[in-house]
Parts: C-alpha cells; structure tokens; sequence
C-alpha cells in the first residue's frame, strides 16, 4: 500500500480528517467529528487514528482562523493548541496547519472539469495567477500563484476589507449597517449571516422593521418568491459576490481562474446563474475588457479543504503538483 499522511478540515463546527495517498492525492477514510463532543483537536485526532488503525508520520490540518505562529486559538471554537506540542505528542515527524482557504486554494490544482462549473469567461491561462473566495460562516479569501515548480498560496484576511458599495441601493445598506455595526466589512455582507444583514439593511432603509431571520429562511424566502424583501437580498447578494471576486481579479491579474468556494452560494445555483453576479464581475468601468475574458468557478468537490491539506503536504514533502 502507498504510503499515506494524515489530513483534516476544522471548522467551528466540524473536524474532517482523511488519509491521503502521497503518490497520487487521493482520500480514503473520510470521517466527519463534531467538535463539541472532544476537549482537543488532539483528541479527536487520536480517535481516528485508533478508528482507521493507521500509521502516519506526518500530517496537515486546515482550520478556519489565522494562523501565525506556534499557538493557534480557533476563532469559532474554543480549541487552542500549540503546533510544537501536538506534534511531539502525537510522534509525527512533520506536522502542517494552515489557513482553511490555504487549504482550499492549493486543491485547485488536483481539481478534475467535473469538480467545477465556469461562469462566463474564457479558458483558463496556464501559470497565471488564480484567487478563491467563499462565503460561508465568513468569507474567505487566498490567491494561489505559480512559482517554478511549485504552488505558493498567498492567504490573508481579504474577507475582512472595507465593504465598498457601487450603487444607491448599496449606499443605503451601508448606512443602514453602519449604524448597527460601525465598521463594515464585505464579511458582514458575504457570509451567512451577511445575507441577513442584507436583508435587513434593504429593509431598515426603507423605513421600515424587518423580521427576526435566519440565512435559510431569507433563501427559502427568495427561492419561494414569497417576499419581496428577501428577493431582493438574495439578488443584492449574488451581485456582491460579483463585485467582490472581480475586485481579486484586479489585484493580481488573476487569468489562471476566480474559484468560489463555501456552502452557500451551492444553495441557490440556479439563482445564482440567473443573477446579476457575472454582470457585476466585469463591473469595473475602464478595466471591463480586462476582467470579460477571467473565467470564475463554482468548486463543486465535496472536500476541497482535505484535497488542498493533502496537495500542500505532499508538495512540501516533494512530491511534485
């Protein structure tokens, strides 16, 4: 059997771990956690190993918070560990944590044409620069750039730059919000919990309440055609989006591809397909003929984060991409 390494995706919610073959990336073994049921990521560890009765010498795990440092405290959990630590105590001889959207930039590469579906754009340029996103509890942001041999993913806390709107109904959501939230961030927008805030920013700048809602009931909602309100949130949402992602374009001239990653925007595709989202992309006023022929991708794999823990690994192992 080819050697194998350990891999996993932490949320706040979830630990995903898996095995990955290092001769060709594959996963075997996939098993979902819920963290609230173990003290540690350590602990959960342990119990797949004892599970799965696998042996690994090394390991990379992705989770959703920054990484900078030996010490890394989960944003949206309240596991906190040292990496130095874990790793002797789990007798690894190379242990990896990343960034989730470090993670989920660098399975671009080992992604398959049926693993993505393209909107708009022409073929992707080979070497080019690509950027991923995705809303979800937050939104995360990663470039991914090709340098010799290798792939180098570039992470960040793009998410959290300033909200910048482009139109008068957007104006009036920001107001809204601001009086809410003080700072507006394009997470407070493009995430779960931004799609209420959409909603009811759209709603508080008309004057009027808006109701106690959960992004699931908004889409429900909109999907439904059953209020207006939420309609139009979902619509303005697929528009930032659109926004959002043609602004990383612009940064770093980004023709190897804009992927979008996250749970949500899978909820609603046909919506989303039909939305002002590609309009919105290329919305960029002098620089529209540069962004219409950026091709963006809808990451369709169901693990992209175990696929990218496993690329990351291997590649730093040496194994070529």
């Amino acid at each position: 059997m080819a050697e194998q390494v350990l891999v996993g995706d932490v949320g706040g919610t979830n630990a995903r771990l898996a095995l990955c073959s290092l001769q060709d990336g594959s996963l075997s073994h996939i098993k979902n956690y819920s963290g609230a049921e173990y003290p540690s990521l350590e602990a959960v560890i342990r119990v797949y190993l004892e599970e799965t009765a696998a042996k690994v010498s090394s390991a990379c795990i992705a989770i959703a918070c920054p990484i900078t440092g030996d010490w890394v405290a989960m944003t949206n959990h309240t596991w906190a560990f040292s990496q130095s630590e874990m790793q002797q105590n789990l007798g690894l001889s190379h242990l990896s944590i990343i960034n989730d959207f470090t993670a989920i930039s660098m399975a671009i590469p080992a992604l398959k044409a049926e693993d993505k579906i393209q909107f708009g754009g022409e073929a992707a340029q080979a070497g080019k620069p690509i950027a991923v996103y995705g809303a979800g509890t937050g939104l995360g942001v990663a470039h991914l750039v090709h340098t010799g041999e290798t792939w180098m993913s570039l992470p960040g806390e793009g998410g959290h730059v300033d909200f910048a709107p482009n139109s008068t109904e957007e104006v009036m959501v920001l107001e809204a919000l601001r009086e809410e939230l003080g700072h507006v961030s394009a997470e407070r927008l493009l995430s779960g919990p931004g799609l209420v805030n959409i909603y009811r920013g759209l709603v508080l700048s008309d004057e009027r309440v808006p109701e106690n809602l959960q992004p699931k009931d908004v889409t429900e909602r909109a999907l439904a055609d059953e209020d207006i309100d939420c309609r139009r949130a979902l619509s303005l949402f697929c528009v930032l989006m659109g926004r959002f992602g043609g602004n990383l374009a612009l940064n770093l001239g980004t023709f190897g591809g804009v992927y979008i990653a996250g749970g949500i925007v899978p909820r609603f595709l046909e919506f989303f397909k039909a939305s002002g989202f590609r309009v919105a992309f290329e919305d960029k006023g002098r620089f529209h003929a540069y962004l219409e022929s950026i091709p963006v991708f809808l990451i369709t794999h169901e693990q992209p984060g175990l696929l990218g823990s496993g690329a990351y690994l291997r590649q730093q192992l040496g194994y070529k991409l």
